[in-house]
């Protein structure tokens, strides 16, 4: 199984604005991911971040359509991600017109992370509720369904009610990968997804509020879990997993262990693998994200 690779866009790196937060940035690393062979880019989703959480960890994010806007204009082939986009944050209807506006004028290229997310005051600051997240995740699954259908849509939800929305053009649906390593999540990801993207939890699992997955025994397990399920339910089509593999793959371990390390996340299913490369300026990110396609992506 050939692994595709994501490399991201690091918009968070507030501290360094110039370098990474502008537009010159997004275009450059953009550039630089299609030009060495990456099949994507990607960004997160936090809107509105505590400081309580980014004094301990947390970072910042660029709206996350805005920011692959930026990427898809500069670029012609490679793919949109977002890794992940926390769909009840908005209104469905506001989601679905972001990621209809990309996906039109990108010509397609957009990938939709999605997950329920975890961060419980950033819910309360933007007026979610985040015990019903995962209902609510549901309800802009099925809006995107209905929208991308070409149909008018008429849905009773939560919070909104809509007698007959027509939404032209109409995109071509874009692939939705569920996020989170919860057995929710993966059962979620495997009824109504295209893929599933966990992620390694460097023992935060409580802090994301999310099952552990931080060694790779624990991910073949995961990953057997949600193929029994799929065959449970029967599903016949292929999941892309999309595994954020974090200090798996860290520069400080030799190439011939991170060689090891991709051949088994391959063997264990894993398809889609995003990568953020290390760097106190963008040459120097840009110098090791060149540095990993030589040695790993095969061009």
């Amino acid at each position: 199984m050939t692994l595709a690779f994501s490399l991201e866009l690091p918009t968070h790196r507030v501290e360094a604005e110039e370098e990474f937060v502008c537009a010159s940035a997004i275009s450059e690393i953009a550039r630089a991911a299609e030009a060495n062979g990456y099949a994507a880019v990607h960004v997160t989703d936090h809107p509105a971040p505590d400081g309580k959480w980014l004094d301990h960890g947390g970072h910042h994010a660029l709206d996350p359509f805005v920011a692959l806007s930026f990427a898809a204009a500069a670029t012609s082939r490679v793919r949109l991600l977002t890794n992940v986009y926390i769909a009840a944050y908005r209104n469905p209807f506001l989601g679905a017109k972001s990621i209809q506006s990309l996906q039109v004028l990108s010509g397609g290229r957009l990938i939709i992370g999605t997950a329920a997310g975890y961060l419980k005051p950033e819910f309360r600051a933007l007026g979610v509720d985040f015990d019903t997240r995962g209902a609510l995740l549901d309800e802009a699954l099925d809006v995107l369904d209905k929208v991308c259908s070409g149909q008018d849509v008429a849905y009773q939800g939560t919070t909104f009610a809509a007698r007959g929305v027509r939404l032209r053009p109409v995109p071509e649906k874009p692939p939705v990968w569920i996020g989170g390593n919860s057995k929710a999540a993966v059962r979620r990801a495997v009824s109504r997804g295209q893929g599933w993207a966990p992620f390694n939890t460097f023992g935060y699992a409580t802090a994301s509020r999310t099952a552990e997955i931080s060694t790779l025994d624990e991910l073949e397990s995961a990953i057997g879990w949600a193929m029994n399920y799929a065959a449970e339910i029967g599903r016949t089509s292929p999941l892309e997993i999309c595994f954020s593999a974090g200090n798996l793959l860290d520069a400080g371990r030799s190439v011939d262990e991170r060689h090891a390390t991709l051949e088994r996340l391959s063997k264990a299913g894993v398809t889609w693998l995003p990568i953020a490369p290390a760097g106190a300026d963008r040459a120097e990110v840009l110098e090791a994200a060149q540095q990993f396609a030589k040695e790993f992506i095969a061009n």
